[in-house]
């Protein structure tokens, strides 16, 4: 869902029928009212069919920031309305742009608890595949742990992470780092595995594939060998990295990465299939679906 292998760090969408004036800092009015009664059925369609799916699969802080969102149930989620609840409970606001943009502003909205999300929805052809992030993804998959507070203090020190890596080369490592847990991660609890990434919540057909199938590896995180890893953009994931709390994510990344892009720089990337001696392996995959 990056608008490249090793690219850019940007998870956003664009749709071509949608514009509006675009300001210095990329953002744009949302126009809530210009959303169609089929824009709305389909998002609740997408909202029903993940909110049923996700218990006993997602990690519980998830499902508490669901029924934060309990405002978009109905229909797609007016931005001030929703930001009115998230600002209060963890000072993050959502902000509409028109599909990517650069890394430095990307960056600058994370730091400054400001995310960027697209404004367009899937059509109905599209409710199971889709092949850039739309509103459903930006909103469902993300807000629910911006609402908490460990979790949103970890996407801020991203931000400023990003903005202190700016002409250092170092990009790809923090799009990897995003991919693998943002996106794509998963958690350990007392019950098991669960998702968390927002890549896997927002798809009905990842859930089941990240949690249950026997093809991909899961790996507990490590943030070196994440950095080192490359990732697919257009499928399932071939490896998941676990993490074991979120307090656990943001203690493995509160420190200064320029040591580690150092170390890294030079050093081979890891195809994504790949499992290492040194990895702690939690599920060794048959590699069955992608093969």
């Amino acid at each position: 869902m990056l608008a490249g292998p090793e690219a850019s760090t940007q998870d956003k969408g664009s749709s071509p029928e949608l514009g509006g004036s675009v300001r210095a800092d990329y953002t744009i009015d949302q126009n809530w009212n210009d959303y169609s009664a089929e824009d709305h059925a389909i998002w609740r369609a997408l909202f029903d069919r993940q909110a049923k799916l996700l218990p006993g699969r997602v990690v519980p802080e998830f499902l508490e920031g669901l029924d934060f969102l309990a405002v978009a149930s109905d229909g797609i989620p007016d931005f001030r309305r929703l930001n009115e609840l998230l600002a209060k409970a963890t000072g993050w606001t959502i902000v509409a742009v028109p599909g990517l943009v650069p890394d430095a502003v990307f960056f600058d909205h994370l730091a400054n608890r400001r995310f960027p999300a697209t404004r367009w929805i899937r059509s109905r052809e599209q409710l199971d595949y889709l092949e850039e992030p739309d509103l459903f993804h930006d909103v469902f998959g993300h807000v629910p742990l911006l609402a908490n507070q460990i979790f949103a203090d970890y996407m801020q020190a991203y931000g400023r992470g990003g903005l202190r890596a700016s002409g250092k080369g170092a990009l790809q490592y923090l799009a990897r780092l995003y991919w693998y847990s943002v996106e794509f991660g998963l958690i350990r609890t007392d019950e098991g595995l669960r998702i968390y990434g927002a890549g896997i919540a927002s798809s009905k057909s990842e859930s089941l594939f990240a949690l249950e199938s026997v093809s991909p590896n899961r790996i507990v995180f490590d943030l070196e060998r994440v950095m080192s890893t490359r990732y697919r953009i257009d499928d399932f994931q071939e490896c998941y990295f676990v993490i074991n709390s979120f307090r656990h994510l943001f203690e493995s990344t509160a420190q200064d990465f320029a040591p580690i892009y150092r170390r890294l720089d030079g050093c081979p990337d890891y195809d994504p299939g790949v499992v290492l001696e040194c990895d702690e392996v939690l599920t060794r995959g048959n590699g069955s679906y992608h093969r």
